[in-house]
């Protein structure tokens, strides 16, 4: 009896002591009304480093003053922060429109100028010998067609002018032809065989001369130097075409096929842009470089481009139609995902992830999460990003809290 009469002591007792705590949290309600007439301030933020909080006013870092970050400017869908207008402006935030239309797969790439090698001439001797006079001495000398390139002498094609002559002498004109299609297998000209019908007298040197007009683009011998069918005496190269060997990324290597427009740009030009079209594509890669070799063909008039000159590429290979395109600088790369910042007006902003496409230019491709007409931000974005991603992760975090210390307390009641 006794017993009973304390438990129920004790529980008058507690609601009585509940009754006074519940008036007197509730009697200050004018100071509540008024304090809700105030904007509550969440924290202060540096203007230019978001992840910069302080729990009061103060200083950045860098000695500006922190700006207060309102509850009301904090939008409750995950991703979107809101910024004030005049820190929007301070940060110099930019923005463009999402573009759906043709976007063409443009490739940038880099190359060098080289010989048209159609036009290259290599000049080896048919005997051997030896050079006894070299009239072009060093790489880079200008040959023109006709002119004199070295005097060859062997015994081969002295013994080979005697027999022609032995030839004319008889009136054999069977051995007479066979003498002078020897002479032309053995790589004299038509103009020395004309001249030794007409002198009747062995020449001890064999004059080469040169076919066309050019530069000696390699120069393998000296005077003096004994040659044989296998040297490489030297090669003549024409400047009036060249050829740009561009490289193109093995991802690229679909986007080019031969026809294509094509613009080069060199140092040695400053602000000329020739154009021309893709001659051939190279049928492999590079095993080194892993890149496809695509060769272009530029006339030369006046000799500007020179061989080995570097230069800058640009193919316009095929387009695709009917897709999304934003700014490249507007695209956020992650590891293994890309975002970009979507302005949705009245100081709010989203973080967004995005799936991309091509890149073209200073353009690039949206195949997923972006619509037509959508405002993207082009500057200020990455802070904008890391706000964003900041207030989502705290979202995470509260919710996940929630959720794990909801049933502990149940528990432990």
């Amino acid at each position: 009896m006794m017993r009973n009469t304390v438990i129920a002591t004790a529980i008058i007792a507690a609601l009585v002591i509940g009754l006074l705590i519940g008036r007197g949290v509730s009697s200050p309600a004018p100071a509540e009304s008024e304090a809700s007439t105030d904007r509550e301030i969440l924290y202060w933020v540096a203007p230019m480093d978001s992840n910069y909080r302080r729990d009061e006013p103060g200083k950045s870092p860098m000695g500006m003053d922190l700006v207060p970050v309102y509850a009301d400017e904090v939008d409750a869908t995950p991703g979107v922060v809101a910024i004030d207008p005049t820190l929007v402006n301070n940060l110099g935030v930019r923005t463009a429109v999402a573009e759906r239309g043709t976007l063409p797969r443009r490739i940038e790439t880099v190359g060098y100028v080289g010989y048209d090698e159609d036009t290259l001439q290599h000049v080896h001797t048919r005997v051997e010998g030896w050079i006894e006079k070299l009239a072009a001495t060093a790489t880079g000398d200008p040959v023109q067609k006709g002119q004199l390139l070295f005097e060859l002498y062997s015994p081969t094609l002295v013994n080979a002018q005697q027999e022609f002559l032995a030839a004319l002498a008889s009136n054999n004109t069977g051995l007479r032809n066979a003498s002078r299609d020897r002479l032309r297998a053995l790589g004299v000209t038509d103009r020395e065989i004309a001249r030794l019908e007409n002198e009747r007298e062995a020449s001890q040197r064999i004059r080469v001369y040169a076919d066309s007009d050019g530069i000696i683009a390699q120069l393998g011998v000296r005077e003096g130097m004994f040659v044989t069918p296998a040297t490489e005496v030297m090669s003549v190269a024409q400047l009036d075409k060249v050829w740009v060997v561009a490289e193109v990324f093995e991802r690229q290597s679909a986007w080019v096929q031969a026809g294509q427009p094509a613009r080069v740009e060199l140092d040695y030009l400053p602000g000329t842009t020739l154009t021309g079209t893709v001659d051939y594509v190279n049928p492999e890669l590079d095993p080194r470089t892993r890149t496809l070799k695509v060769r272009l063909r530029f006339d030369n008039s006046g000799a500007r481009l020179l061989p080995n000159m570097f230069a800058r590429v640009v193919i316009d290979g095929l387009s695709i139609d009917n897709i999304v395109h934003v700014p490249r600088e507007a695209v956020i790369r992650g590891g293994s995902s890309s975002r970009v910042v979507v302005d949705l007006g009245d100081g709010r902003f989203e973080s967004r992830e995005v799936l991309v496409g091509i890149e073209s230019g200073d353009r690039v491709a949206i195949r997923r999460g972006l619509r037509e007409g959508e405002r993207v931000v082009t500057s200020a974005q990455f802070l904008i990003d890391s706000e964003s991603n900041i207030d989502s992760a705290l979202g995470r975090m509260a919710v996940s809290y929630t959720h794990l210390t909801l049933p502990t307390m149940i528990i432990r009641g």
